[in-house]
């Protein structure tokens, strides 16, 4: 199957986003995760830009053996000279020479015509052809420049030298029909084509550089250029963990395959997101957090039932270790049920039907339900005594310059519904003092401790509280993503249980599941 090489630029165009800014160190331990990951030509930096950059760019070139190492230059001879000084050490050394081509660069920026253009390109890759075997030469914004000037400027690099011609979409400008028919022309009317590497080099602006990248494969091309995450100016680059997998995935279709070590993919996405800063989001392909996630139910069932249903690639391709069903307000009970069993919970049919409406119930009021989250509802115990009084709603009012105040709604035994209101020295002790107001029970709060069972802003909390009645105590237990409703919760359980005590005093708690 026909290879498609890989030129990362994370260090150079990737470097390039705004606020990414890489220590020696960092470039070198990128490059190194890099070298892993088995990509074959690493642009290292862009030497003439800074001394700083120049002495990045020599140490990953002494650092890395197993893949070529690419500066970039300008057409210029002081630029060359720097790329010289910078890869000295390096086992396999390539400049990356490049000039604009396209009608709005040759006007504004280079103030050039296209005779001035092809001279300039064509004395710059001779120089370099004096201290280099492997020279790419890139007409810069070639997306936008005219097909037929497209072709002279290959045709002299070609005859000037260069082993490689990069086609760069500099500005994200192309469709993948139109980039593509760039390569098909190239191949199709510059003699000696077959000599050289055609490579792309696609901008995301419109957010088809993957696309277009993969159009250029198709059409001819040998080398994709991009970056660890898509990472890059303005809207970034080809993200090369994409090209990989959409080769790996599709060989039926493209006929073409990288030789990276796709077990390296998460690793190196993660370092490059650690080093840069740059947050990888949930939703991107590949390496994003979602990636291999599922929430929709009917995608759960799927997936339990037969991977393939939904997810055409395996987490393990990319060095994670497996998928993850993501329990929220879409998931479905098979899906719930499997987690359960995955906990170690073995439930009769009644008591899953129970934890699975407690389940939705606390996924509307939170994003993402956890494993803890589930053990601790589990855990929540319901005792067989009758529930005296059941918590219907709170209002709590609270300011650090006035007097915390609280609401209750509580239903009997009876089913009558009683409101009470009180103050207290905080929102808690309100609430409480509110409750006594309806049971109108005297007892004394011996212990009061709050947990949280997750992590995060929404994290449930669980509240544990001991009350005592004369010689008598029982403990009770109130869970929310609202500590405060966790409270009255907690009071009210201990309040159920003191009540029943009362009324049994041999009576031992009976509790279970759900």
């Amino acid at each position: 199957m026909r290879k498609i090489y890989i030129f990362d630029t994370t260090l150079r165009d990737g470097e390039q986003s705004p606020g990414v800014n890489l220590n020696t160190k960092e470039k070198v331990e990128i490059a190194l995760q890099l070298e892993k990951l088995g990509v074959d030509r690493i642009e290292a930096g862009f030497p003439a830009a800074s001394p700083g950059d120049l002495a990045a760019v020599n140490a990953v070139a002494r650092a890395v053996k197993n893949a070529t190492i690419i500066g970039l230059s300008r057409s210029r001879e002081q630029d060359i000279d720097a790329v010289r000084e910078a890869l000295q050490g390096a086992q396999d050394p390539c400049i990356h020479l490049f000039l604009a081509t396209s009608p709005i660069h040759r006007k504004h920026k280079l103030r050039m015509e296209k005779e001035q253009v092809l001279e300039t390109a064509e004395r710059a890759i001779r120089y370099a052809k004096q201290y280099f075997d492997k020279i790419e030469f890139s007409p810069e914004d070639a997306g936008r420049t005219e097909l037929d000037f497209l072709c002279q400027v290959t045709d002299m690099a070609i005859k000037a030298g260069a082993t490689v011609v990069n086609i760069p979409d500099t500005v994200g400008y192309m469709n993948p029909q139109e980039f593509g028919n760039i390569f098909k022309t190239l191949k199709e009317n510059v003699p000696n084509i077959e000599t050289i590497q055609l490579s792309a080099h696609c901008h995301d602006d419109l957010g088809m550089a993957t696309a277009n990248a993969l159009a250029a494969i198709l059409n001819g091309a040998d080398q994709v250029e991009g970056t660890i995450n898509g990472i890059g100016e303005r809207a970034g680059n080809t993200a090369i963990e994409e090209i990989a997998m959409a080769l790996a995935t599709r060989p039926d279709f493209f006929g073409a395959q990288t030789t990276l070590n796709l077990k390296e993919i998460a690793k190196t996405s993660r370092l490059v997101s650690k080093l840069t800063g740059m947050v990888v989001p949930g939703n991107k392909a590949i390496v994003g957090a979602n990636a291999f996630a599922h929430e929709s139910g009917i995608h759960q069932d799927g997936m339990l039932k037969e991977k393939t249903t939904y997810e055409i690639i395996s987490p393990d391709t990319i060095g994670l270790k497996e998928s993850k069903l993501v329990l929220g307000k879409h998931s479905g009970r098979h899906a719930f049920r499997e987690k359960l069993i995955d906990l170690g919970y073995e439930l009769e049919e009644e008591a899953v039907n129970a934890a699975f409406a407690k389940f939705k119930d606390l996924a509307d009021r939170k994003k993402t339900v956890n494993d803890e989250d589930i053990r601790a509802m589990l855990e929540e115990k319901l005792i067989d005594t009758p529930e005296v009084y059941t918590l219907e709603t709170i209002q709590v009012s609270y300011g650090n310059q006035s007097t915390p105040s609280a609401s209750v709604r509580i239903r009997n035994a009876e089913g009558e519904v009683v409101e009470e209101a009180a103050i207290g020295n905080g929102s808690v002790d309100a609430i409480y003092n509110a409750i006594d107001k309806v049971t109108r029970e005297t007892v004394e709060l011996e212990d009061y401790s709050i947990k949280s069972v997750s992590q995060g802003k929404d994290a449930q909390g669980e509240v544990h509280v001991v009350l005592k009645q004369d010689e008598v105590s029982a403990q009770g237990r109130g869970l929310s993503t609202d500590i405060l409703e966790a409270s009255a919760r907690a009071y009210i359980d201990a309040l159920n249980r003191l009540i029943d005590k009362r009324k049994s005093p041999g009576r031992r708690d009976k509790m279970s599941l759900i």
